[in-house]
């Protein structure tokens, strides 16, 4: 009997255990491709493991229009589909993966994004 309760408490502090968050994107890796002369807007992010099986999510908070891709088999975002945005627009990048959802909010501009500059 002893054992049974030892092993039914083993059981329950398994389920209690805390999985460790996925990280949320950082915005230096975030490189995004704008055309000036189409005003429309890619970006991509690095393979990562966290990120395996994942959606990511790319909304311009300023114009209120996002596109949404599913992570690389690697873990990365290939380019995205083209969505419309103007240097300066908010942008919040958000992946849902691991059952987490985690996001960065940053002021676009061509190239990598700069983690100093926040959403207003």
């Amino acid at each position: 009997m002893r054992f049974l309760s030892i092993l039914a408490f083993s059981g329950l502090a398994a389920c209690v255990t805390p999985s460790i968050p996925i990280p949320p994107p950082d915005p230096a890796l975030v490189d995004a491709t704008y055309s000036a002369s189409t005003g429309k807007v890619t970006f991509t992010y690095p393979p990562t493991t966290a990120y395996i099986g994942g959606v990511a999510y790319v909304w311009n908070r300023t114009t209120q229009f996002g596109v949404i891709e599913g992570c690389t088999p690697e873990g990365g975002v290939a380019p995205t589909p083209e969505m419309a945005a103007s240097l300066g627009d908010n942008i919040v990048f958000t992946i849902e993966a691991a059952h987490e959802t985690v996001s960065t909010c940053f002021v676009l501009r061509d190239g990598a994004q700069d983690p100093n500059v926040y959403c207003q």
